[in-house]
């Protein structure tokens, strides 16, 4: 069966996406900051040193799916007089760089499985297009993000592999919070079908949980 692993599988979209792949049989390697089971791997994305032991303990390892889902929300209420500097740079260092290092440092691993594919979730508050003003952090460091994944597509496609960036929607999640319109299982249900239906025409592109396309 195929392998799957996921950053930021302890709650949330990423914990419902190990556990639906898991029954479908997949082989799903659990990642996340501060392990509280034992199938889980520790793996604080913005520590580089994890992030190496992790590729180094997986070294060999074909990965089909890797799923970037790991992200922090950042400061909410950032507006011109009361901007956090110092956690404009950490969110950046999660949502951002994070998520590429996991690919840089796993991309062997997904080159050599059969399905090829790289998903980073992002988020439609990354879209410039539809940019509705107010949390400079996340739409920043997202849209930031988006630009990352498709010069990372460029650079892995003569591999084949298949780099997307995906809104797995409002999500009723703590980030999210409670009156949000989607419900987790049904975010990582629409994630597992685009995943399962990509091909190389959509390589460096940006969906929804719907599958529909979003612009930049």
């Amino acid at each position: 069966m195929p392998t799957v692993l996921i950053t930021g599988a302890s709650r949330g979209i990423g914990r419902a996406l190990a556990d639906q792949y898991e029954s479908d049989g997949w082989t799903v390697i659990r990642t996340c900051r501060s392990p509280e089971r034992t199938e889980e791997m520790a793996l604080d994305v913005s520590d580089p040193r994890q992030v190496q032991e992790v590729a180094e303990k997986l070294s060999g390892t074909p990965i089909d799916v890797l799923i970037n889902n790991a992200g922090v929300i950042g400061q909410r209420d950032a507006a011109i007089g009361n901007i956090d500097y110092d956690q404009w740079e950490e969110t950046f260092r999660i949502n951002t760089l994070a998520p590429i290092r996991v690919a840089e440092a796993l991309a062997e691993n997904v080159a050599a499985s059969e399905k090829k594919v790289m998903v980073f979730v992002s988020s439609v508050m990354g879209s410039i297009a539809r940019n509705g003003g107010g949390h400079y952090l996340y739409r920043s460091t997202k849209a930031a993000l988006n630009a990352a994944m498709v010069s990372l597509s460029m650079e892995l496609e003569s591999r084949g592999v298949i780099c997307i960036s995906m809104h797995p929607g409002w999500v009723r999640t703590d980030m999210g919070g409670p009156t949000a319109a989607v419900a987790v299982p049904d975010s990582a249900a629409g994630i597992r079908n685009v995943v399962a239906g990509l091909g190389r025409q959509d390589n460096g592109c940006f969906y929804d949980y719907t599958g529909a396309e979003i612009p930049w």
